[in-house]
């Protein structure tokens, strides 16, 4: 949905969510700020994207980043770039609250200790999405977002991060499914996602297809192992 004047189109939504409970707490109003790039809205093209979605990193005001994140999720949704802009994730991991003895503060109610929501990476989001012009722009002017890692903010896309360097995000936050692929082949490197070589790299000997599983070679302490592994576990992508 590409109207002929789309800052209205944003106008109009940042006064809707700025109604939106999750804004309670960070500033509602939206930046007041120039479209970031040197694209006007009209100017973005919805047919040129990459070949795949990816990864990008994008910073935000610290302190913001969920809230940054409800806005890109809606605004994905209003503009009907679901096929375009895909998982939006605030890294976060639950902590015990500790005592300045490094101890547990325990409740007092429920006598159980106390934890904590604790942001693994502040002033970061982390988007993944086919990054067509629309999209583009759409994540770059969305209100909190101050930039996205790898763009110049003169004309220049961000570049995506490596996958294996989301791998341990996904993991953190249980969001990581692996692919399952049946086209492995003897002498593919593969990326092992999962189990007791997990993070390493291996190159497949030999190929199960009724099992599902794939003999692999993996360097462990210095010598040269061959493990049997199921599909659901090695990722070819991600093999540097």
């Amino acid at each position: 949905m590409v109207e002929k004047n789309l800052d209205e189109v944003f106008e109009q939504d940042f006064e809707e969510e700025t109604q939106a409970p999750k804004a309670e707490t960070v500033a509602t109003s939206a930046p007041e700020e120039a479209p970031k790039g040197g694209y006007s809205l009209d100017e973005a093209k919805v047919d040129e994207q990459d070949d795949e979605k990816q990864w990008y990193v994008v910073n935000t005001y610290s302190g913001r980043e969920k809230i940054v994140a409800d806005y890109l999720e809606k605004r994905k949704i209003s503009m009907n770039q679901e096929n375009y802009i895909f998982r939006i994730v605030v890294p976060e991991r639950e902590e015990l609250v500790l005592d300045k003895n490094n101890k547990p503060v325990m409740n007092k109610k429920t006598n159980e200790p106390k934890k904590k929501i604790v942001n693994l990476y502040p002033g970061y989001i982390f988007v993944e999405a086919n990054m067509t012009d629309l999209a583009w722009y759409i994540i770059r002017n969305t209100p909190g977002v101050t930039g996205l890692v790898g763009s110049s903010g003169s004309g220049t896309k961000p570049f995506p991060i490596p996958k294996e360097d989301m791998l341990p995000i996904l993991k953190e936050m249980n969001l990581y499914v692996p692919e399952v692929r049946t086209d492995f082949a003897v002498g593919d490197v593969v990326y092992i996602a999962e189990g007791a070589f997990a993070g390493q790299e291996g190159t497949i000997t030999s190929v199960n297809d009724v099992e599902k599983t794939a003999e692999v070679n993996v360097v462990f302490f210095g010598r040269l192992n061959e493990v049997v592994l199921p599909f659901s576990s090695l990722d070819k992508s991600a093999a540097k």
